[in-house]
């Protein structure tokens, strides 16, 4: 081949990849919009389920490798005789879990949506993983292009694991010293810079094809209550909510963001009603997110076995109660046979349209399409560690935190933090 020749083949193949690239990309971003289009494969789908299975397509149930042998088995039975939509995982080890879900995902007749928690990274949750540095430490970083390659980093771990959400950025404004439960979860205290961090870190893992989750809804950040334990109250006006706990989310939802948590807390400025948390609640849950914000992406409960929602709507009733307000999932439910009956019986007596409960129910099946699950392939258990442990993910890390340094004497050279 002449040099003129191979000079213009590889100019093609440089374009090819580019454009390849930007495709994938803009694929991975219009999850949002691809929503309003006629899918086939979601459709199809539907059809074949019945109105159980379908409410069962709702709920995401609890996931370990570290509490052995009986625990894994009842999640598997689980899956098996509730056909579940999806599982979160928590504490345990990367390849016990890359085999169970493996594992798992035989017994599902759709496909398993599988999200942890990983502000940080996997090592939020697993042993042997790495951990990115912290949300807040994160918000001292001037070059937000460095959180975008940490986004795409994140999102190659996850779906190595065979993973396809991760519960993250924490978008809540740590606006209150004395919270509990956020604080170095938050990227700091200016709604701005929250925002632009948050949306970096979101849009580098959708950009890799990884679902994201923004939390949590309407803003934890100015609460003094860990919603673990109980109901938090946030006795703000509307107005401040509007124009600051708000802002990251209605930032997020603007640049494409593909899912979002809600809290449990009582905010009276947006429902009057008494006691009842914010997962609970159609005025936030529909009126505000979906209708005034107009997000149109995947709603999430924060878990459903919290304290802060249990705490009022025992038996089942908080699950209810979620789904109704227009949760899309509903997240790590105390008892998900007795929740799926209690929905079923509720669509059955059109407690909810038949149009929006088929809207919904194809929204977490379209999640699970643009996730790749229409076409599911095992994760490889080989070289597993290597590849969760690799050197640029390293040397990234160290890029974050020097970034993360303001040096009042000296260069950059002064400071090496491992």
């Amino acid at each position: 081949m002449k040099g003129f020749e191979k000079a213009l083949v590889y100019t093609l193949l440089f374009f090819l990849i580019t454009w390849t690239s930007n495709a994938f990309a803009q694929q991975k971003a219009g999850n949002i919009t691809s929503l309003n289009k006629q899918n086939h494969w979601v459709d199809s789908v539907y059809k074949k389920l019945s109105r159980k299975q379908r409410v069962a397509q709702l709920f995401f149930v609890r996931a370990h490798t570290n509490r052995g042998q009986a625990f894994e088995d009842s999640v598997g039975n689980v899956i098996k005789d509730q056909q579940v939509g999806g599982l979160v995982f928590f504490q345990g080890g990367p390849g016990r879990q890359l085999n169970l879900i493996n594992k798992y995902q035989k017994l599902a007749k759709v496909p398993l949506l599988i999200a942890m928690d990983g502000e940080w990274g996997l090592g939020m949750r697993l042993d042997s993983t790495i951990s990115y540095p912290y949300q807040m430490t994160l918000g001292a970083i001037q070059d937000n292009s460095l959180i975008y390659k940490m986004g795409q980093f994140v999102a190659y771990d996850f779906k190595r694991l065979g993973m396809q959400i991760n519960l993250a950025p924490d978008m809540d404004v740590n606006n209150n010293p004395d919270n509990p439960v956020i604080n170095y979860r938050s990227f700091g205290d200016n709604k701005y810079n929250v925002a632009a961090k948050g949306i970096a870190y979101m849009k580098g893992m959708q950009d890799a094809g990884l679902l994201t989750s923004a939390k949590h809804f309407p803003g934890h950040g100015d609460t003094n209550v860990d919603s673990h334990l109980d109901l938090p109250l946030l006795p703000l006006t509307r107005q401040r909510l509007d124009t600051l706990e708000e802002y990251p989310f209605r930032q997020a939802i603007k640049a494409g963001i593909s899912g979002v948590m809600i809290a449990h807390m009582d905010i009276p400025a947006l429902d009057t009603a008494k006691n009842v948390p914010s997962t609970l609640s159609r005025p936030i849950v529909t009126g505000v997110l979906k209708d005034s914000l107009g997000f149109k992406g995947l709603v999430v409960s924060d878990a459903m076995e919290m304290k802060g929602v249990l705490k009022y709507f025992p038996e089942g009733e908080a699950d209810l109660r979620a789904f109704l307000a227009g949760n899309d999932i509903i997240e790590l439910s105390e008892n998900s046979e007795r929740a799926i009956k209690m929905i079923k019986k509720a669509v059955r007596k059109n407690e909810i349209s038949k149009k929006e409960f088929e809207a919904r129910v194809k929204k977490v099946l379209a999640a699970k399409y643009w996730a790749g699950l229409n076409h599911y392939h095992e994760a490889s258990p080989e070289h597993l560690a290597e590849d969760l442990n690799r050197e640029s993910a390293k040397a990234l890390i160290q890029q974050l935190t020097d970034a993360a340094v303001t040096l009042v004497k000296g260069d950059e050279t002064t400071v090496q933090l491992n």
